[in-house]
């Protein structure tokens, strides 16, 4: 600034002992920039960049193990999955839900309209699929569960979509439901890949997949358009029949004796189920199974909270996701990891 350029010109016997390695010199709007202390550059720092971006904050492929059938995680996973703060599961969260499977009973004539089509869907689904709740063919419930999770996270995003669009339409704020419904379809999404690093998909798998987003994304949108409850109302028992998909799958690979036991108790969780809901080095593919269960019952009651909600009426979900966060980063920086999933030594 000026001033200062005078006050500079003014000490003439100090001008040549004035050099940025020994005084300080004000910079513009008064602020010191130089000094002798050497400053390093943010990015030759050791702190922690917002992104992960650094070059040691980046997972190098020989950290990465081999669990799971699909093997570790790809070059570019750890950064863009250490992004995404879900809720952190402990195990006592998962036994109460696992005990309380809440069913929601219809109160509204669009509410029983929702029940008997999600009704009809479920059972025409266990038929194509051959699932059965005792003895379950391993097979039918692989690709169960990826037709699932392919559909389950379609109505999130495209919540989220209408209510983007509508608040730029309308010049008015949408009260914090974008992130809850987009945290959702991220949540599912992450459920789709988890399962696709135990097993893959076949080409009546994928033709189921693709005819749900070709025929249900239409339905769903058409309906959000005129009545957004009866659509969370609808995703609020799709994700009852997830709950009670998910007890029973995990019930069966614990009961001795059944083909899922047979299959699934002995093998690890994939390394991105263990760095998505930061579960111990020993965790098992069921203590990943017990995770995305309990987030379908978030899923459950965020969808059925907001079927009971006007339209403006703010998120009662944003303080939680923001307990999440803290949660998780908690977690990561004192090293330590869900105890879901934790045996033997680890445990105590």
């Amino acid at each position: 600034p000026a001033p200062a350029l005078r006050c500079l010109r003014a000490c003439g016997a100090l001008r040549p002992a004035l050099t940025r390695q020994s005084v300080p010199v004000l910079a513009l709007r008064g602020q010191a920039v130089w000094s002798q202390r050497r400053w390093a550059h943010f990015r030759e720092s050791m702190l922690p960049h917002p992104l992960r971006a650094k070059p040691h904050e980046q997972v190098r492929p020989a950290d990465r193990g081999a669990s799971g059938a699909g093997g570790g995680m790809e070059a570019d996973e750890a950064p863009i999955v250490s992004l995404m703060q879900n809720h952190i599961w402990s195990e006592g969260e998962i036994k109460e839900r696992l005990s309380d499977l809440h069913v929601h009973q219809p109160e509204t004539l669009s509410d029983r309209c929702a029940k008997t089509v999600m009704s009809t869907l479920y059972s025409s689904f266990n038929f194509v699929t051959g699932y059965q709740p005792e003895n379950t063919p391993v097979r039918a419930v692989e690709w169960r569960l990826i037709v699932l999770e392919s559909f389950a996270g379609v109505p999130g995003f495209m919540a989220a979509m209408f209510r983007h669009f509508r608040s730029l339409r309308t010049l008015q704020r949408d009260h914090g439901w974008i992130h809850t419904l987009l945290e959702e379809a991220e949540n599912e999404r992450m459920h789709l890949l988890v399962c696709m690093k135990m097993f893959k998909a076949g080409i009546f798998t994928r033709f189921l997949v693709l005819g749900a987003q070709v025929f249900m994304t239409p339905f769903l949108a058409a309906v959000y358009t005129v009545y957004p409850r009866a659509v969370h109302r609808f995703v609020g028992y799709l994700e009852e029949t997830a709950c009670h998909t998910y007890a029973n799958i995990i019930h069966q690979v614990e009961t001795p004796g059944t083909p899922l036991h047979g299959a699934w108790s002995e093998l690890p969780a994939p390394d991105l189920a263990k760095a998505y809901w930061k579960l111990p080095e020993e965790a098992m593919w069921v203590d990943a199974l017990k995770c995305m269960f309990a987030d379908e019952t978030n899923h459950r009651d965020v969808n059925h909270t907001f079927a009971s909600m006007a339209s403006d009426d703010p998120n009662p979900f944003v303080e939680k996701h923001r307990g999440d966060a803290v949660h998780a980063w908690r977690l990561e920086q004192e090293g330590r990891r869900a105890d879901v999933g934790m045996h033997g030594a680890s445990k105590e």
